[in-house]
Formats: structure tokens, C-alpha cells, sequence
């Protein structure tokens, strides 16, 4: 069997001019970045403004297995599904993050004969936004502290400070560091902290930014700390926004590629979905829906994460109602959630499918809270078994959602033609009725709640002393009407990676919450949740090599 790098490697990849062209895309409409890579101009951004909408169609899943389960691969093979039938299809996705590559989930660009390509340019520095997007996020954490170095005139406490620096690679060893030990000139001595660069407030903001103006404006309203009277320092203050606008005025811009079956992608931005809010940008979105009849797009792990923040955060922010869901599941991943070992997924196992089913329930009880239609997609693997398919289908009939499978690894967009087409029927003269979890009025706590209670199904949920205080002084600040983006494990629906299935009666713990004032949301942080993740003890990046032809291996 073909590896996902060798299946890319072999394909025929059509000139990016030629993709462009069939989208109705002129030369001074893009610019490009090789022969493959394309990132799309303001100029036609604001020519096809006013074209009328296309149909949105999330991709959304059930919670994972620590090896991810393909919602990626569904979404690809979707979009190629939608142009075999000869429909303006366009996908809309993230750019992969270095961290997950070189660590243990792999790459991000589909998988089989459902893939994104150029494949080891995706998973690898792409067009380079996310260095422009680290560069601005680490300009911003040193004029911050050359300012304390030059004087301090606003009067920063340093014992307050909120602004952490970044990368774009998983190192446990940078998320508590002390910086300006050395001489007096090497600056003040203070505790600073590393995310990874998907977890930055530049990234979220670039990703809700409806263009350069309202991308200044956010990055400018930016808290990087407070000052002894326990007022907000912002980005402005520093005088930080404009240098920061030019190290993102490439970054903004959408970047075209392709599928292995030649259909457009947009691909920008790549916050993660456990520890930021998960979605593709606005831009890009935006873009896909006056650039095609029907836009794919998903939202990072599964939908109690993802989808929640799609709906509650991107599409508050930006004004958009989506028309259907799809909610991909796979056999191994619901027998993973009735606590079998990942190593045993691939045997038949009646019993613990049905004891982790009550995954995929909760899940689709959740989505119908938005009031869309819905359709269940498996994504098929050969170890799947006819029984094991037969109960998932009948389980779908109970809960009254359409349920199909998903075959686009093995055959590509062919593997995708019932979706398309039950999609297409669920579309037909459908009426919009999606409706949002909760108001903009509601407190910071209530919104809190009503996630944890509606969409993960906690009992209670406990707050550190400390995070009470912080509700107040935001709430205080103006702040309480932003929308919440949680910072969860992705394995579980509670708090506890350990804690599979659909779990019941259990707290949801909120450790720390902070405002990401440019990006317009409260990030609570909940269990051991870690805004800089950790390498395992085996991590992907031992398989990676490159042969002297300039031939790269290991990427998946």
C-alpha cells in the first residue's frame, strides 16, 4: 500500500495559472509563489464582493483518536466529489502547524487519493505565513520589553504582563522561561512564557480580520499587560500595530492550491481547535463563497471543540450562517471511545462500538442545537466490518440524521459522490434556520456554562479562585459581551483526556481565563490543558528525511 507522501509525490499537479484560470482568475488577480502556489490579490478580493453566496458546508467530527481520524481527508474528497459532478465546488481549510508534524498527529493536508497538494510544501513553510505571523507576535514581545528597558513610561507592571512570545514548534522546555538575566542592558529581569505560534492572538486576529484596516484595529486593541493601576496596556500603546500590519501584509492574503483531482482550495490560517478557536480565516471563507456554489470547510477535532467555536466565535464575528454539517465518524475512533486500545482498533469489536457510540449521540445532539441539517459520513477503513457499518447506519435512523460512507482515501472524490449528492438534495430549496448557543448578553460566566453544560454535558464547573476575579475585572473592562473560546483537550468531551464516550456528572474545571481583546473573545483554560505542547517520546520527526535527489520521506 502507497504511503500518503508517495500517492503525492506521484501525482501530476496542474500549473496554479491553470487552476486560477478555470476559477475565472487573471494574472494580475493572484501572485505567485512558484509553480504550484498561488495567494489571491486585494484587488479581485474587493472585484467579487458583491457575487452572490455559495452554500457553506461545515465538516466537522466526533472526538479523535490521539492519531486523528480523517475529517481532513473527508473534506478534500468532498470538494473533489462536488466537481466530478460538475459543480463550482471550492474547499476552504488551515494551513498545518510544524508543532503536530514533527510531533505525533503528522501533516494536515488530507490523506490517500483525498489529498491537498503540494503536500510536502503544506505541511512544511507553505507561503511562509505562519514565520510572518510568529515574526509579528515575537516583534510585539520585544518592543514590550525594550519599552520597560527604555524607561517604562506607561508605567507596565511586570508582574503583569500577559504577552507571551512564540513558535511554531512543539517545545515543552520554553512554556515557563526567565528572560533579561546578564548584564542591566540585557533588560529587565522578569518570568516570560512560550505558546506555539497556532495558539497566538496574531493568528486568531488574522484569521477574523475582514481586511488590512480591520486587522490594524484588532492587533491595535491587543492587552499586553497592565500598568500599576490596573489599567489595560495595549498593542497601540507600544506603537506596535503598523510594524506589526507589515510583517503580516503577505500573510492576509489566501493562498490557492489544488487537490490531487485538480479542484481549487483556498488554504489560510491554522489556529488549532483545543487551545485557539479552530477555523480557517474569514478571508478565505469569504472569498470561497463568491468564488463557488458550494464551500467546504471544517473546523479543527471534534465538533464539541471545532464546530462549537465555528458556529459561536467565526461565524458571530463574521456574520455568516452555514447551511449543513457534516459530522465524520469513524469505526475505529467510536470503538476508541468505548476504551479500547489504540493498537486493537483495527479488530472487531461489537461491544465496545456500542459502548462508545454514545460519542457520536452526543455529538449530533449537540449540532441540532444550531438548527442545520445534518449528515453523518464514515469515513471507511478496510478493517471496518459489515455488522459494525450496518449498526452505525441504524444508530443514525434513530436519531433522525442521514448517514452515508465516506470511501475518499482509497478512491478520491469518487469515494464522496453519495455525500455530494445527499448534500445537494438537503441544500434544494432548504431554508436557513441556524441559530447561535448562546447571546452576546450573557456573562462571561453563563457562556462558560452553557458550553460546558450544553455541548460537553458537565454537571458543574469549578473556577480557580483567581479566574473569578479575572471575570470580574473583564466584565468590568467592557469585555463581557465577547464571545468564550475554551481551551479543552480534544480526546474527551470533558476536561480529562481519560474520560471517553459521552461522560456524565462530571465538573469542568476553569484554571485560568484571559481576554484576546484583538481577536473580540475570553480564552478559558480548562484541566492541563498546554498552550505550548510537547514532543512524545517517539516523535514523528525521527521518520522524516530527505535523499540527496531532494526526495522527502516520512511526512503524513
Amino acid at each position: 500500500m502507497k504511503t500518503d507522501i508517495e500517492i503525492a509525490q506521484e501525482a501530476k499537479l496542474e500549473p496554479i495559472k491553470e487552476i486560477a484560470a478555470q476559477l475565472g482568475l487573471e494574472e494580475d488577480d493572484y501572485e505567485l509563489y512558484g509553480k504550484y502556489k498561488a495567494k489571491i490579490s486585494d484587488s479581485y478580493l474587493e472585484k467579487i464582493k458583491n457575487n452572490p453566496n455559495g452554500k457553506l458546508i461545515l465538516v466537522t467530527a466526533i472526538n479523535p483518536t490521539p492519531a486523528g481520524e480523517g475529517k481532513t481527508t473527508t473534506s478534500v474528497g468532498l470538494s473533489e466529489a462536488f466537481e466530478r459532478l460538475h459543480k463550482k465546488a471550492m474547499l476552504a481549510i488551515r494551513e498545518p502547524s510544524l508543532g503536530p508534524c514533527f510531533g505525533m498527529k503528522g501533516g494536515a493536508a488530507g490523506g490517500g487519493y483525498a489529498q491537498v497538494v503540494p503536500m510536502e510544501d503544506l505541511n512544511l513553510h507553505f507561503t511562509g505565513d505562519f514565520h510572518a505571523i510568529t515574526s509579528a507576535n515575537n516583534l510585539l514581545a520585544a518592543l514590550l520589553d525594550n519599552h520597560i528597558q527604555q524607561g517604562n513610561q506607561l508605567r507596565i507592571d511586570t508582574r503583569q504582563v500577559l504577552w507571551k512570545r512564540c513558535m511554531d514548534m512543539n517545545d515543552r522546555a520554553l512554556r515557563n522561561i526567565v528572560v533579561g538575566l546578564g548584564a542591566k542592558t540585557d533588560g529587565f529581569v522578569r518570568e516570560d512564557h512560550f505558546i506555539i505560534t497556532v495558539a497566538s492572538e496574531i493568528m486568531a486576529i488574522l484569521c477574523l480580520a475582514e481586511n488590512m484596516q480591520d486587522l490594524k484595529e484588532k492587533l491595535g486593541n491587543i492587552i499586553v499587560a497592565y500598568n500599576y493601576d490596573g489599567d489595560a496596556v495595549t498593542a497601540k500603546d507600544l506603537k506596535a500595530v503598523g510594524p506589526m500590519a507589515v510583517l503580516l501584509k503577505d500573510a492576509i492574503k489566501p493562498n490557492l492550491v489544488q487537490t490531487l483531482e485538480h479542484s481549487p482550495v483556498l488554504v489560510h490560517g491554522g489556529p488549532f481547535a483545543n487551545i485557539a478557536h479552530g477555523c480557517n480565516s474569514v478571508i478565505a471563507t469569504k472569498a470561497a463563497l463568491k468564488m463557488a456554489d458550494y464551500v467546504i470547510t471544517e473546523a479543527g477535532f471534534g465538533a464539541d471543540l471545532g464546530a462549537e467555536k465555528f458556529f459561536d466565535i467565526k461565524c458571530r464575528k463574521a456574520g455568516l450562517k452555514p447551511d449543513a454539517v457534516v459530522l465524520v465518524a469513524t469505526i475505529r475512533a467510536l470503538k476508541y471511545n468505548g476504551y479500547v486500545d489504540k493498537s486493537e482498533l483495527s479488530k472487531p469489536n461489537m461491544e465496545a462500538l456500542r459502548n462508545g457510540s454514545c460519542n457520536l449521540v452526543k455529538h449530533i445532539e449537540n449540532l441540532k442545537k444550531y438548527k442545520l441539517p445534518i449528515i453523518v459520513a464514515i469515513n471507511a477503513f478496510s478493517s471496518d466490518t459489515a455488522e459494525e457499518i450496518a449498526f452505525v447506519e441504524n444508530l443514525c435512523k434513530e436519531n433522525e440524521v442521514d448517514f452515508t460512507i465516506s470511501d475518499v482515501w482509497a478512491k478520491g472524490g469518487e469515494g464522496a459522490i453519495e455525500l455530494a449528492n445527499k448534500l445537494m438534495d438537503v441544500l434544494k430549496n432548504n431554508e436557513n434556520h441556524f441559530q447561535l448557543l448562546y447571546s452576546d448578553e450573557l456573562g462571561i460566566k453563563e457562556k462558560i456554562e452553557t458550553i460546558a453544560k450544553e455541548i460537553y454535558g458537565a454537571e458543574s464547573v469549578s473556577y480557580q479562585p483567581q479566574v473569578l476575579k479575572q471575570i470580574a475585572q473583564l466584565t468590568k473592562m467592557g469585555l463581557g459581551n465577547n464571545p468564550v473560546c475554551m481551551a479543552k483537550t480534544q480526546y474527551s468531551l470533558s476536561d480529562n483526556p481519560k474520560l471517553l464516550g459521552s461522560p456524565k456528572e462530571f465538573e469542568l474545571s476553569i484554571r485560568d481565563l484571559y481576554a484576546s481583546a484583538g481577536a473580540g473573545f475570553i480564552v478559558a483554560l480548562t484541566g492541563s490543558i498546554m498552550t505550548m505542547p510537547g514532543l512524545p517520546k517517539e516523535p514523528a520527526a525521527y521518520r522524516i528525511d530527505i535523499d540527496n535527489n531532494g526526495t522527502i520521506s516520512g511526512l503524513f
